[in-house]
Protein backbone atom coordinates (compact mmCIF):
# COMPACT_ATOMS: atom_id res chain seq x y z
CA UNK A 1 0.00 0.00 0.00
CA UNK A 2 0.95 3.19 -0.65
CA UNK A 3 -0.03 7.10 0.57
CA UNK A 4 -1.04 10.14 -1.02
CA UNK A 5 -0.98 13.67 1.32
CA UNK A 6 -2.87 16.19 -0.85
CA UNK A 7 -0.89 19.56 -0.46
CA UNK A 8 -1.47 21.86 -3.09
CA UNK A 9 -3.80 24.55 -1.44
CA UNK A 10 -3.06 27.64 -1.20
CA UNK A 11 -3.95 28.71 2.29
CA UNK A 12 -6.04 31.54 1.90
CA UNK A 13 -7.42 31.21 5.29
CA UNK A 14 -4.09 31.75 6.94
CA UNK A 15 -2.48 34.73 5.20
CA UNK A 16 -0.57 36.37 6.02
CA UNK A 17 1.30 33.33 7.22
CA UNK A 18 0.81 31.41 3.85
CA UNK A 19 2.10 33.98 1.79
CA UNK A 20 5.86 32.54 3.02
CA UNK A 21 5.10 29.10 3.83
CA UNK A 22 2.64 26.21 3.46
CA UNK A 23 0.03 25.53 5.69
CA UNK A 24 0.48 22.38 6.28
CA UNK A 25 4.57 23.03 7.74
CA UNK A 26 2.83 25.82 10.15
CA UNK A 27 4.13 24.21 13.33
CA UNK A 28 1.85 22.94 16.62
CA UNK A 29 4.00 22.31 19.39
CA UNK A 30 7.13 23.08 17.49
CA UNK A 31 6.73 20.60 14.49
CA UNK A 32 5.05 20.98 11.15
CA UNK A 33 1.49 19.84 10.90
CA UNK A 34 2.44 17.52 8.29
CA UNK A 35 4.74 15.74 10.30
CA UNK A 36 2.29 14.27 12.58
CA UNK A 37 0.40 12.97 9.14
CA UNK A 38 3.92 11.45 8.19
CA UNK A 39 4.00 9.38 12.06
CA UNK A 40 0.81 8.24 11.53
CA UNK A 41 1.14 7.07 7.82
CA UNK A 42 5.02 5.63 8.84
CA UNK A 43 3.33 3.70 12.12
CA UNK A 44 0.57 1.97 9.33
CA UNK A 45 3.49 0.62 7.74
CA UNK A 46 3.11 2.70 5.23
CA UNK A 47 6.43 3.72 3.34
CA UNK A 48 6.06 4.89 0.30
CA UNK A 49 4.35 8.46 -0.19
CA UNK A 50 3.40 10.81 -2.79
CA UNK A 51 3.33 14.45 -1.39
CA UNK A 52 0.85 16.87 -3.97
CA UNK A 53 2.02 20.39 -3.95
CA UNK A 54 1.85 23.41 -5.90
CA UNK A 55 4.57 24.76 -8.25
CA UNK A 56 5.05 27.83 -5.60
CA UNK A 57 5.30 25.38 -2.59
CA UNK A 58 7.45 22.57 -3.16
CA UNK A 59 10.84 24.00 -2.49
CA UNK A 60 8.99 24.59 1.12
CA UNK A 61 8.21 20.84 1.34
CA UNK A 62 11.59 19.46 0.12
CA UNK A 63 13.24 21.36 2.45
CA UNK A 64 11.32 20.24 5.16
CA UNK A 65 10.85 16.58 4.30
CA UNK A 66 13.72 15.93 1.18
CA UNK A 67 13.61 12.42 -0.11
CA UNK A 68 12.06 11.27 3.02
CA UNK A 69 15.14 9.25 4.71
CA UNK A 70 15.22 11.29 7.56
CA UNK A 71 11.49 9.75 8.58
CA UNK A 72 12.70 6.28 7.37
CA UNK A 73 10.18 7.12 4.35
CA UNK A 74 10.47 7.11 0.46
CA UNK A 75 8.48 10.22 -0.97
CA UNK A 76 7.64 11.68 -4.21
CA UNK A 77 6.29 15.17 -5.35
CA UNK A 78 3.70 15.48 -7.33
CA UNK A 79 2.55 18.85 -8.97
CA UNK A 80 -0.76 19.96 -9.38
CA UNK A 81 -0.71 22.91 -11.73
CA UNK A 82 -4.17 24.28 -10.85
CA UNK A 83 -6.69 24.12 -7.62
CA UNK A 84 -9.04 21.32 -9.89
CA UNK A 85 -9.91 19.17 -6.94
CA UNK A 86 -9.23 16.36 -4.75
CA UNK A 87 -10.13 13.85 -7.00
CA UNK A 88 -8.07 15.48 -9.83
CA UNK A 89 -5.21 15.55 -7.55
CA UNK A 90 -5.69 11.89 -7.30
CA UNK A 91 -6.44 11.59 -10.96
CA UNK A 92 -2.52 13.42 -11.51
CA UNK A 93 -1.51 10.66 -8.94
CA UNK A 94 -2.14 7.73 -11.38
CA UNK A 95 1.64 7.15 -12.46
CA UNK A 96 2.94 6.94 -8.77
CA UNK A 97 0.05 4.97 -7.62
CA UNK A 98 0.00 2.54 -10.35
CA UNK A 99 -2.27 -0.54 -8.84
CA UNK A 100 -1.56 -0.46 -5.40
CA UNK A 101 -4.33 0.32 -3.22
CA UNK A 102 -3.41 3.08 -1.34
CA UNK A 103 -4.52 5.84 1.70
CA UNK A 104 -5.42 9.37 0.74
CA UNK A 105 -4.83 11.70 3.78
CA UNK A 106 -5.60 15.74 3.34
CA UNK A 107 -2.07 17.25 4.86
CA UNK A 108 -3.91 19.93 6.66
CA UNK A 109 -6.06 17.82 8.82
CA UNK A 110 -4.64 16.43 12.35
CA UNK A 111 -6.27 13.32 13.25
CA UNK A 112 -4.80 11.80 16.84
CA UNK A 113 -6.59 8.34 16.33
CA UNK A 114 -4.76 5.20 15.81
CA UNK A 115 -5.58 5.13 12.03
CA UNK A 116 -4.14 1.17 11.64
CA UNK A 117 -7.13 -0.52 12.74
CA UNK A 118 -8.72 1.37 9.93
CA UNK A 119 -5.77 0.19 7.50
CA UNK A 120 -6.17 -3.15 8.82
CA UNK A 121 -10.15 -3.61 8.25
CA UNK A 122 -9.62 -2.19 4.73
CA UNK A 123 -6.82 -4.79 4.16
CA UNK A 124 -8.79 -7.72 5.25
CA UNK A 125 -12.02 -7.21 3.28
CA UNK A 126 -10.45 -7.69 -0.30
CA UNK A 127 -14.39 -6.59 -1.51
CA UNK A 128 -14.27 -3.20 -0.25
CA UNK A 129 -13.64 -0.96 -2.88
CA UNK A 130 -13.09 2.46 -0.34
CA UNK A 131 -13.18 2.91 2.96
CA UNK A 132 -13.88 6.72 4.56
CA UNK A 133 -12.87 7.77 7.88
CA UNK A 134 -15.81 9.61 9.27
CA UNK A 135 -16.77 11.73 12.49
CA UNK A 136 -19.71 12.40 14.29
CA UNK A 137 -19.91 16.68 14.54
CA UNK A 138 -22.22 19.02 15.56
CA UNK A 139 -22.20 21.45 12.38
CA UNK A 140 -22.47 18.64 9.57
CA UNK A 141 -23.74 21.34 7.21
CA UNK A 142 -20.11 22.35 6.52
CA UNK A 143 -18.62 19.04 5.86
CA UNK A 144 -18.82 16.29 3.23
CA UNK A 145 -21.36 14.07 4.85
CA UNK A 146 -21.87 10.34 4.49
CA UNK A 147 -25.38 7.85 5.22
CA UNK A 148 -24.27 4.62 6.64
CA UNK A 149 -26.15 1.70 6.75
CA UNK A 150 -24.95 -1.51 8.42
CA UNK A 151 -21.85 -0.30 8.13
CA UNK A 152 -21.43 0.47 4.13
CA UNK A 153 -21.68 4.25 3.15
CA UNK A 154 -24.50 4.65 0.89
CA UNK A 155 -24.47 8.02 0.05
CA UNK A 156 -22.05 11.43 0.26
CA UNK A 157 -23.25 14.19 -0.20
CA UNK A 158 -20.87 18.00 -0.13
CA UNK A 159 -22.00 20.41 2.98
CA UNK A 160 -25.61 19.93 2.63
CA UNK A 161 -28.48 22.50 3.56
CA UNK A 162 -30.19 19.84 5.28
CA UNK A 163 -28.02 17.10 6.68
CA UNK A 164 -29.29 13.19 6.38
CA UNK A 165 -26.58 12.30 8.82
CA UNK A 166 -24.30 14.21 10.95
CA UNK A 167 -21.53 11.77 10.25
CA UNK A 168 -18.64 13.97 8.50
CA UNK A 169 -15.75 12.78 6.33
CA UNK A 170 -12.79 14.27 7.98
CA UNK A 171 -10.20 13.52 5.46
CA UNK A 172 -8.60 10.05 6.01
CA UNK A 173 -9.48 7.59 2.92
CA UNK A 174 -8.38 4.07 1.82
CA UNK A 175 -8.93 3.44 -1.65
CA UNK A 176 -8.44 0.79 -4.46
CA UNK A 177 -7.79 1.51 -8.18
CA UNK A 178 -11.76 1.43 -9.25
CA UNK A 179 -11.32 5.07 -7.69
CA UNK A 180 -9.54 6.06 -10.84
CA UNK A 181 -12.66 4.79 -12.89
CA UNK A 182 -14.36 6.84 -10.75
CA UNK A 183 -12.88 10.16 -11.10
CA UNK A 184 -12.62 9.19 -14.80
CA UNK A 185 -16.78 9.17 -15.07
CA UNK A 186 -17.51 12.03 -13.17
CA UNK A 187 -17.47 15.98 -14.21
CA UNK A 188 -16.64 19.10 -12.52
CA UNK A 189 -18.72 20.33 -9.74
CA UNK A 190 -20.30 24.06 -9.78
CA UNK A 191 -17.03 25.30 -8.33
CA UNK A 192 -15.17 23.78 -11.59
CA UNK A 193 -13.24 21.32 -9.11
CA UNK A 194 -13.38 17.04 -9.42
CA UNK A 195 -15.05 16.35 -6.36
CA UNK A 196 -13.60 13.23 -4.26
CA UNK A 197 -16.94 12.84 -2.82
CA UNK A 198 -18.46 12.43 -6.43
CA UNK A 199 -15.86 9.67 -7.31
CA UNK A 200 -16.81 8.04 -4.01
CA UNK A 201 -20.93 8.10 -5.15
CA UNK A 202 -19.91 6.53 -8.80
CA UNK A 203 -18.47 3.76 -6.82
CA UNK A 204 -22.13 3.25 -4.70
CA UNK A 205 -23.71 4.00 -7.51
CA UNK A 206 -22.29 1.29 -9.62
CA UNK A 207 -22.48 -1.65 -6.29
CA UNK A 208 -18.75 -1.34 -5.45
CA UNK A 209 -18.59 -1.96 -1.74
CA UNK A 210 -17.85 1.45 0.37
CA UNK A 211 -17.50 1.35 3.83
CA UNK A 212 -17.16 3.92 6.90
CA UNK A 213 -15.51 3.75 9.94
CA UNK A 214 -15.86 5.93 12.51
CA UNK A 215 -13.35 7.56 14.67
CA UNK A 216 -15.03 9.95 18.49
CA UNK A 217 -11.59 11.16 19.19
CA UNK A 218 -10.07 14.48 18.82
CA UNK A 219 -9.40 16.20 14.98
CA UNK A 220 -8.97 19.01 13.42
CA UNK A 221 -9.29 20.56 10.05
CA UNK A 222 -6.35 23.07 10.81
CA UNK A 223 -7.30 25.59 8.29
CA UNK A 224 -7.77 28.71 10.37
CA UNK A 225 -5.80 30.20 13.05
CA UNK A 226 -8.01 29.40 15.77
CA UNK A 227 -7.56 26.14 14.57
CA UNK A 228 -4.21 25.73 14.57
CA UNK A 229 -4.36 27.37 18.22
CA UNK A 230 -6.53 24.68 19.33
CA UNK A 231 -4.36 22.07 17.84
CA UNK A 232 -1.42 23.29 19.48
CA UNK A 233 -3.14 23.15 23.22
CA UNK A 234 -4.86 19.80 22.32
CA UNK A 235 -0.99 18.33 21.41
CA UNK A 236 0.64 20.09 24.47
CA UNK A 237 -2.71 19.10 26.60
CA UNK A 238 -2.33 15.38 25.43
CA UNK A 239 1.24 14.62 27.07
CA UNK A 240 2.97 14.79 23.14
CA UNK A 241 6.32 16.83 25.16
CA UNK A 242 7.67 15.27 27.61
CA UNK A 243 9.38 17.59 30.81
CA UNK A 244 12.67 18.12 29.36
CA UNK A 245 15.53 20.72 30.41
CA UNK A 246 18.11 21.39 28.12
CA UNK A 247 18.56 25.31 28.33
CA UNK A 248 19.55 26.85 31.68
CA UNK A 249 17.17 28.43 34.18
CA UNK A 250 18.64 30.21 36.46
CA UNK A 251 17.98 30.67 40.82
CA UNK A 252 15.45 33.12 40.16
CA UNK A 253 13.06 31.42 37.83
CA UNK A 254 10.32 29.13 38.47
CA UNK A 255 9.82 26.13 36.27
CA UNK A 256 6.41 24.34 36.72
CA UNK A 257 4.62 21.36 35.24
CA UNK A 258 5.82 20.02 32.12
CA UNK A 259 7.98 21.99 30.30
CA UNK A 260 10.19 21.30 27.35
CA UNK A 261 13.36 23.65 26.75
CA UNK A 262 15.79 23.27 24.11
CA UNK A 263 19.40 23.43 24.27
CA UNK A 264 21.20 27.03 24.60
CA UNK A 265 18.28 28.49 25.76
CA UNK A 266 18.37 30.50 28.61
CA UNK A 267 15.24 31.33 30.89
CA UNK A 268 16.13 34.06 33.52
CA UNK A 269 13.86 35.87 35.99
CA UNK A 270 11.00 34.48 34.48
CA UNK A 271 7.83 31.88 35.38
CA UNK A 272 7.42 29.02 33.01
CA UNK A 273 4.09 27.16 33.67
CA UNK A 274 3.62 23.94 31.57
CA UNK A 275 2.22 22.64 29.60
CA UNK A 276 4.97 24.52 27.41
CA UNK A 277 7.50 24.07 25.05
CA UNK A 278 10.40 26.14 23.91
CA UNK A 279 12.60 25.82 21.34
CA UNK A 280 16.41 26.26 20.81
CA UNK A 281 18.89 29.63 21.44
CA UNK A 282 15.69 31.57 22.80
CA UNK A 283 15.94 34.28 25.64
CA UNK A 284 13.31 34.83 27.98
CA UNK A 285 13.99 37.28 30.43
CA UNK A 286 11.60 39.08 33.43
CA UNK A 287 8.31 36.84 31.47
CA UNK A 288 5.73 34.47 32.22
CA UNK A 289 5.33 31.76 29.64
CA UNK A 290 1.85 30.51 30.49
CA UNK A 291 0.11 26.84 29.54
CA UNK A 292 -0.40 26.06 25.92
CA UNK A 293 2.22 28.16 24.71
CA UNK A 294 4.69 27.05 21.57
CA UNK A 295 7.47 28.97 21.70
CA UNK A 296 9.88 28.08 18.20
CA UNK A 297 13.37 28.84 17.48
CA UNK A 298 15.50 31.59 17.77
CA UNK A 299 12.91 33.43 20.20
CA UNK A 300 13.78 36.95 22.13
CA UNK A 301 10.90 37.49 24.73
CA UNK A 302 11.65 40.17 27.29
CA UNK A 303 9.11 41.54 30.03
CA UNK A 304 6.01 39.85 28.52
CA UNK A 305 3.47 37.50 29.07
CA UNK A 306 2.17 35.23 26.97
CA UNK A 307 -0.04 32.14 26.88
CA UNK A 308 -2.19 29.75 24.85
CA UNK A 309 -0.03 31.30 21.84
CA UNK A 310 1.89 29.82 18.86
CA UNK A 311 5.15 32.18 18.63
CA UNK A 312 7.15 31.00 15.58
CA UNK A 313 10.84 31.06 14.64
CA UNK A 314 13.06 34.38 14.79
CA UNK A 315 10.31 36.89 16.68
CA UNK A 316 11.16 39.23 19.15
CA UNK A 317 9.01 40.64 21.63
CA UNK A 318 9.86 43.05 24.25
CA UNK A 319 8.03 45.39 26.55
CA UNK A 320 4.65 44.76 26.00
CA UNK A 321 2.60 46.18 28.02
CA UNK A 322 -0.48 43.61 28.05
CA UNK A 323 -0.58 39.97 27.59
CA UNK A 324 -0.45 37.72 24.89
CA UNK A 325 -2.98 35.44 24.40
CA UNK A 326 -4.58 33.00 21.86
CA UNK A 327 -2.76 34.43 19.44
CA UNK A 328 -0.51 33.04 16.23
CA UNK A 329 3.24 35.14 15.50
CA UNK A 330 4.85 34.03 12.33
CA UNK A 331 8.03 33.99 11.44
CA UNK A 332 10.28 37.10 12.21
CA UNK A 333 7.99 39.18 13.63
CA UNK A 334 8.87 41.87 15.86
CA UNK A 335 6.66 43.29 18.35
CA UNK A 336 8.38 46.48 20.76
CA UNK A 337 7.29 48.81 23.18
CA UNK A 338 9.05 52.01 22.06
CA UNK A 339 9.86 54.64 24.66
CA UNK A 340 10.52 57.51 21.17
CA UNK A 341 8.06 60.69 20.93
CA UNK A 342 5.57 61.49 19.43
CA UNK A 343 3.98 58.27 21.54
CA UNK A 344 2.13 56.78 18.11
CA UNK A 345 1.73 53.01 17.34
CA UNK A 346 4.14 52.51 14.44
CA UNK A 347 3.35 49.02 12.53
CA UNK A 348 4.42 47.23 9.09
CA UNK A 349 1.52 44.42 9.12
CA UNK A 350 1.11 42.26 5.64
CA UNK A 351 -1.97 41.94 3.28
CA UNK A 352 -4.50 40.35 5.61
CA UNK A 353 -2.78 40.38 8.96
CA UNK A 354 -4.60 41.45 12.12
CA UNK A 355 -3.93 43.19 14.71
CA UNK A 356 -6.36 43.34 17.96
CA UNK A 357 -5.56 46.53 20.63
CA UNK A 358 -6.79 46.14 23.74
CA UNK A 359 -7.75 49.50 25.71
Amino acid sequence: MKALILCAGKGTRLRPLTFTIAKHLIPIANKPVIYYSLEKIKNAGIEEIGIVVNPENIKDFQKFIGNGNHFGLKVEYIIQEEPKGLAHAVWISKDFVGDEDFLMYLGDNLILDNINPFVEEFEKDTNLQASILLSPVKDPSRFGIAVVKNGEIVQVIEKPKEPPSNLAIIGLYLFRKTIFEGIKNIKPSWRGELEITDAIGYLITNDFKVKGHIIYGWWKDTGKPEDLIEANRKILDDSYIKHEIKGVSDSSSDIQGRVSIGENTEIINSTIRGPVIIGKNCVVKNSYIGPYSSIGNNVIVENCEIQNSIIMDNVKLLNLPYPIDSSLIGKHVQIVESEKKPKAMRLVIGDMGKVEIVR
